[in-house]
């Protein structure tokens, strides 16, 4: 077993020669290079199965000759000039010499070597120093029990151990080292909450190794222990970070140094910082500021000498908090970047400015707000951004106020464009839009309002004065949308009784330079009857060249789908005389120029009047939004995104019905003749963070290109994003649902999610999050809704980055930035989640895991854009076309779902999307693959469906599809949220639930299993923490999950549940369950008999069945079950079920059933009542048998102590192979013949609190390309009786490892030298080699395995040519983070 991907929590972050970051997640060290851009560049193993938890670089560089030897050596080109800096690495008992090689001509050619053995102390080393004065490797380390050690890594002698008189346990240390041993102090933060100040020599020369050297200086005022210690010598200053949430900043004066001072006799405290939610784990002191980070997820900047004020705020992990922390400073003190690393695996780096007077907190963000000073000429309303494109600065804001007052505000200054009559007093709505004038390319800026008459006003802001007046209705205008068209533009008014006014508006230019408007008024349409009637936004979409829909919200929350009438549709709909009595006495109108006077824009010619019907919507999803209202609608790419003040996005698209459905729906409808070939259809829904109810509306995120000062390419990547920018005007191509099937079964597929961010209130700030980063973006603290605002620059729907709000707040008119303020500054300091250098997933435990299939790469080698090249950046070079993306899914503490692609070559994680649906932890999930997932299209694209369920009772159940985008060069997921389920709002619509006892709210689900596939529903078996097994239907096609009966025949909790389906040699199909609880038994269950009646009826009226067997299993709680079935050829009518389980008691249990199956010589009509065995005898259990199904304990054998602690998952990766892990941090593989079990490998996992597993079988290339990934040389240097050694490890044409030498630890049965790969580990064998094969496993005998939702063993790759490829098997597991494990062929045939 090796390592192929690994994501932990990041534990160690250091800068190096300001162009490098050195990173230490696990045992694995990551070297970045930050130019010209961001990329990984080395990795390697260094501590096998200790994490690092600090990187600590020698000052001087060495010019290795011998180096460049090794170079040419291992296949890498010689440099003429290599640098070459030795690093050691720490965490827990372990230290580790590493050299890192430099290209001096490229800082991108860089490598890792491993110096010398793994070096393994008695104690946790906390801290690590080189001594600068000493030419030989010589370091000082401090572990936990307060003391210090002084190291030869080259030999790995401990030459000097020193310890402190108060021999408490520490918890975080800080070596000061100078010259000399002698010079060294350590400050230490005990666990008595207290920092002690001591030093190594005891201020004399002492020979008695036991000597105890006390304490010089005592620091007491924290309540809690001490996480991280920072000195600052300029200052005297020592920082320190609590349990107690709170950093104390000390002054201490001079420490360490020549002669190693131990600073002032009295240190006082100079001040006390509370800002942190959580424990503070990691602190940083510089000259002028103070840096933070905690368990919140937050790093605080502080500023020392402003009196401790938090200047900026950097959040941009998950939950779990920042675990490292580091500072680099550039030439200037006003260029500080940071870097952060979390318990999510991300990797942050930031960059603050210095410079700026205020940060980004809340506090600075509101002293930051601009008041434009408003004249007081009424109070304002409604503010409007007018936004100029190409213009990098803004300041054109239009105001109206309650009299009716039109203000202009441009280059610092208010002027009056309009004042209105007395009808436009008290109340008014207005809107802008940019328009391009017809045959021209220049734009002006129409301005509309409209009153409580109906009347509306529209006019330029360039010519208000010669306006023009549209009437619609005679009562309220309740609100004014413009919406942008090809030639011209839309605007809709929604008035009384739910008529929505709708006119086309096109700008010209006359011969004397004024504008011209040319009107036409168009069918109105008309909202269903309901409260709050009125139209909140509108969207416009393009069907075909005939076709025009408009999709449109309502301040009820609904979403109404109009289509537009043609000519001919018109006369049609005249003779048919449909809706009379609602049609508009409207007259159309043209409005042209007429005068030739200056200044006169347009003359209005009234034609006859013509009476337009008005237009009823299709299709209607009524109250999708609740009852605040729908706030916008956008389209992009073919899909819809609108939003609501419920905290939700509903994602949707138009849906074209088939001919069957169309004449179905017709009838349907009454015999009215109503078109209704198209119908809303919403595909799932996004959640805002909690808390975050009124949301505004969507933005798409603009291209993330590098900023980093590279110029190459750059006139590309402008194009590259106008390209996408026009996306945005896209038509929308909806297809029939037999199109869709056939789209994700190989075609490109153009109806595909973008990722956006999300616009609203939360509380009394206006919020820009990220739903899939789950971050903010922006944070302006407005007041909360209820106001007008504007948000620039919003106008194409896109989010680059940074943003300006203007809004109303007490009279006066706000902005978040001084107007005319350039604001690519967030652009120049990275965007304010900083650059993620490698993206995180879950920061709490992953619980569960499943995997969907896989994706081949298919890649453009001749034509790379801008999008590609940044995608082969992040992939730090891998080749395309040569590998394969695995899709998982897993779920966890933190209540969300994460769609992930991971490359198994390169190791890069790949987030598709989170899916936040669940309201408390996810448990359990089970994937149900497409029919048609195994067809020859299937590595291009596949669907599969999912069910998810947890805490709080709550299921959920979603269509994935997976294809390959072949812009992004990357895997791409479209989630369809199929249905939902909870059991409190079942038991509300239960009759005479008076009678029941109410289910427990705090029910969890801790199991799935898939029962029965059927081509419309699916029927699921779940365990339950409430002692119950309940049976589930889910249907796709009616978008429903019904509860089918439940049984509390456990009565305790139910840990965990399986099927198995068999087979008789007559094609008769059985069904069994299993299910296993605290009790540490295990209930079989045969629902052979019960699934017709119950698919029948899917309300739940059939009689659970009763379990046919008993076995007792464990001691206790039995956490994982794995069936699979052995037919035996020999003796016909019979099988033998092997179910293997693990439990809390660590025990590994398989045991053997046998089944015989029922003969079929009954006469019609006859039955044969049930026979049950009662046998009392200890060693047989309870045997029961119905039909002549029977069922009895054939054998069983376990293993007492198959792990240290509880077993938490199992798994079948092969037929009589299975995989198990624990929270001991070991993944065990086992194989299983007829009469016992033999352990066949284990390997240490690097993941702690393992929960969840995944495993599947797989094949591979014998021979493929060189990728720089498969075939890894490391250079090792052990002396083992003073010769040093040279290892080299290859990856050989079936994947395993070979050794070119061996060492002479090897040879006596020492620990081998640690040469591994880039992802390796080393392997901790089985010392029983024997092979055990089954008895009754020969060639007469077939073998089926089944699995939790038949998913266990994944999907297998087809291959035309099986004598070029070889089996691999994959295991996933996860718990604090995840670990992507590969397996040899030779491991798998034992």
């Amino acid at each position: 077993m090796e390592t192929a991907v690994l994501l932990a929590p990041v534990t160690a972050v250091d800068f190096f020669k300001g162009n490098f970051l050195l990173v230490g997640e696990g045992p694995l060290l990551s070297v970045y290079s930050l130019q010209p851009q961001p990329r990984a560049s080395a990795t390697l193993s260094v501590l096998q199965h200790y994490r690092i938890h600090g990187i600590r670089p020698r000052s001087q560089a060495q010019i290795c000759a011998r180096a460049i030897h090794r170079q040419r050596e291992h296949g890498w080109t010689p440099t003429s000039e290599s640098s070459c800096y030795d690093l050691v690495v720490f965490g827990g008992k372990a230290v580790r010499l590493v050299r890192l090689h430099v290209d001096s001509n490229s800082v991108e050619h860089l490598h890792l070597e491993i110096l010398g053995p793994l070096l393994n102390l008695q104690d946790w080393a906390l801290d690590a120093c080189w001594l600068s004065g000493n030419k030989e490797s010589l370091l000082c380390v401090a572990v936990a029990h307060n003391s210090a050690l002084l190291m030869d890594v080259i030999t790995g002698n401990v030459l000097v151990h020193s310890s402190c008189l108060e021999g408490c346990l520490l918890y975080s240390a800080l070596l000061l080292v100078h010259e000399s041993w002698e010079d060294t102090i350590v400050v230490g933060g005990t666990v008595f909450n207290q920092l002690v100040v001591w030093k190594p020599t005891g201020g004399r020369e002492s020979s008695n190794s036991e000597y105890k050297v006390p304490v010089e200086r005592r620091l007491s005022g924290h309540s809690g222990v001490i996480f991280s210690i920072s000195y600052l010598q300029e200052k005297g200053y020592l920082a320190s970070a609590s349990d107690d949430r709170s950093v104390r900043v000390w002054s201490v004066g001079a420490l360490g140094g020549l002669g190693g001072k131990c600073g002032h006799l009295n240190p006082t405290c100079l001040t006390v910082l509370y800002g942190h939610q959580a424990r503070v784990f990691s602190v940083h002191l510089t000259p002028r500021k103070l840096f933070s980070a905690g368990e919140d997820g937050t790093c605080l900047v502080w500023d020392l000498a402003g009196g401790g004020k938090v200047v900026h705020t950097l959040k941009g992990h998950r939950a779990g908090g920042v675990r490292a922390l580091a500072v680099s400073e550039g030439e200037a003190d006003d260029k500080t970047w940071v870097a952060t690393g979390g318990a999510d695996g991300g990797v942050r780096l930031w960059k603050v400015d210095s410079s700026e007077e205020k940060g980004n907190g809340e506090e600075a963000v509101t002293e930051r707000l601009t008041d434009l000073k408003f004249p007081c000429d009424g109070a304002p309303k409604v503010v409007c951004l007018v936004e100029e494109s190409g213009n990098t600065s803004w300041g054109h804001v239009v105001v109206c106020t309650d009299k009716g007052v039109v203000s202009q505000y441009t280059d610092g200054k208010w002027e009056t464009l309009w004042q209105g009559t007395s009808e436009f007093h008290s109340y008014c709505v207005m809107d802008t839009v940019t328009v391009s004038v017809k045959d021209s390319v220049s734009t002006v800026y129409l301005c509309a309002l409209g009153t409580l008459s109906g009347c509306l006003q529209v006019f330029a802001t360039s010519q208000p004065q010669s306006g023009i007046r549209l009437t619609g209705g005679s009562g309220k205008i309740q609100s004014i949308i413009w919406q942008k068209g090809t030639d011209g533009v839309y605007l809709l008014a929604s008035g009384a009784e739910g008529l929505v006014y709708r006119w086309f508006i096109e700008v010209k230019v006359n011969e004397n330079g004024s504008l011209t408007l040319r009107v036409k008024s168009l069918p109105p349409f008309l909202l269903p009857c309901c409260a709050k009637r009125w139209l909140t936004t509108a969207v416009r979409l393009h069907h075909s060249s005939k076709e025009v829909l408009w999709v449109c919200g309502d301040r009820r929350g609904s979403l109404h789908l109009y289509q537009e009438v043609g000519k001919l549709d018109q006369k049609k709909s005249d003779e048919h005389g449909i809706n009379k009595g609602l049609l508009a006495d409207r007259a159309q109108m043209d409005i042209e120029e007429a005068t030739g006077k200056k200044g006169e824009m347009t003359e209005k010619e009234e034609s006859d009047n013509m009476h337009d019907p008005t237009l009823q919507p299709l299709s209607c999803l009524f109250g999708v939004h609740g009852k605040h209202g729908v706030t916008s609608v956008c389209e992009y790419q073919g899909l819809l995104y609108s939003t609501g003040k419920d905290g939700c996005v509903r994602i949707f698209r138009v849906h074209q019905t088939t001919s069957e459905e169309h004449e179905e729906r017709r009838q349907d409808s009454a015999g009215e003749n109503v078109d209704v070939r198209f119908q809303l259809e919403v595909l799932r829904v996004q959640r805002a963070c909690k808390g975050m109810e009124w949301l505004e509306r969507i933005l798409f995120l603009e291209a993330e290109i590098s900023v980093w000062g590279e110029e190459a390419g750059a006139e590309e990547c402008e194009s590259q994003k106008k390209t996408k920018r026009l996306n945005m005007t896209e038509k929308l191509e909806t297809v029939g649902e037999g199109r869709v099937e056939e789209n994700f079964r190989g075609e490109e597929v153009r109806e595909k999610e973008a990722r956006f961010v999300i616009v609203g209130f939360h509380a009394v700030q206006f919020v820009v999050w990220d739903p899939l980063k789950q971050e903010r973006l922006l944070a302006v603290p407005c007041g909360g809704g209820h106001r007008s605002w504007g948000l620039w620059p919003s106008h194409k729907g896109i989010w680059p980055g940074y943003g300006a709000l203007v809004f109303i707040r007490q009279g006066a008119v706000l902005t978040s930035q001084p107007p005319g303020e350039t604001l690519a500054w967030v652009r120049k300091s990275g965007r304010n989640g900083g650059w993620s250098l490698r993206e995180g997933v879950h920061g709490r435990g992953i619980w569960c895991v499943t995997r969907l299939g896989r994706i081949e790469e298919f890649g453009n080698e001749t034509v790379m854009n801008c999008a590609a090249r940044t995608a082969y950046d992040e992939r730090g070079g891998v080749e395309r076309g040569e590998g394969h993306w695995e899709i998982v899914v897993t779920g966890g503490e933190d209540t969300s779902l994460a769609v992930l692609a991971v490359h198994p070559v390169s190791g890069i994680i790949k987030v598709l999307s989170v899916i936040t649906d669940h309201i408390s932890g996810v448990r359990a999930m089970a994937a149900v693959p497409h029919p048609d997932g195994g067809n020859e299209k299937s590595s291009k694209s596949f669907s599969a469906m999912l069910v998810s369920a947890g805490g709080r009772a709550q299921i959920q159940c979603y269509r994935l599809l997976i294809v390959w985008d072949k812009q992004k060069l990357a895997p791409s997921c479209q989630v369809i949220q199929v249905a939902s389920h909870r059991l409190d709002e079942q038991w509300e619509k239960r009759r005479n639930r008076h009678k029941t006892v109410k289910m427990d709210p705090e029910t969890r689900y801790l199991s799935i299993a898939v029962v029965e596939e059927k081509i419309d529903s699916v029927l699921l078996a779940l365990s339950c923490s409430d002692g119950a097994v309940r049976l589930f239907s889910v249907s796709e096609v009616k978008n429903q999950i019904n509860l089918l009966w439940e049984t509390f025949y456990h009565h305790r909790c139910v840990l965990s549940v399986t099927s198995c389906r068999l087979e008789d040699n007559k094609g008769n199909r059985y069904k069994l369950l299993f299910s296993a609880a605290t009790d540490g038994k295990i209930a079989v269950w045969h629902l052979t008999e019960a699934l017709p009646s119950l698919i029948d009826n899917s309300y739940g009226a059939a009689t659970p069945p009763i379990p046919y067997l008993d076995i007792p299993a464990h001691q206790s709680g039995i956490n994982s079950l794995v069936v699979w079935v052995e037919k035996l050829e020999q003796q016909e009518g019979c099988c033998l079920v092997t179910v293997a389980s693990g439990g809390d008691d660590g025990q590994l249990t398989v045991s053997t059933v046998r089944v015989q199956y029922p003969e079929y010589e009954k006469t019609g009509g006859s039955r044969v009542s049930s026979q049950i065995n009662n046998s009392e005898t200890l060693p047989q259990p309870h045997v029961k048998c119905l039909h002549q199904f029977k069922l009895h304990l054939h054998s069983q054998f376990q293993i007492p102590l198959a792990h240290a602690a509880p077993l938490t998952a199992l798994k079948l990766l092969s037929p009589s192979l299975l995989v198990s892990t624990s929270s001991d941090q070991r993944v065990c593989l086992w194989k299983v013949s007829g009469t016992s079990i033999s352990h066949r490998g284990a390997l240490c996992s690097h993941i702690a609190d393992a929960a969840g597993l995944a495993v599947w079988e797989g094949e591979e290339q014998k021979e493929r390309k060189n990728t720089g990934f498969e075939r890894v040389n490391v250079v090792c240097e052990e002396k083992v009786s003073g010769t040093p050694l040279v290892t080299e490890i290859k990856v050989i044409a079936d994947g395993e490892f070979s050794r070119d030498e061996k060492t002479a630890d090897e040879s006596n049965d020492r620990e081998p030298v640690d040469a591994v790969s880039k992802k390796g580990d080393p392997v901790c064998k089985s010392s029983d080699k024997k092979r055990c094969e089954a008895s009754d496993n020969k060639n007469n005998q077939t073998v089926n395995h089944c699995g939790e939702g038949n998913t266990q063993t994944g999907l297998k790759d087809s291959s035309e040519s099986r004598e070029k490829k070889t089996k691999v098997g994959w295991m996933l597991v996860c718990g604090q983070g995840f670990q992507l494990l590969r397996i040899r062929n030779t491991e798998m045939d034992g």
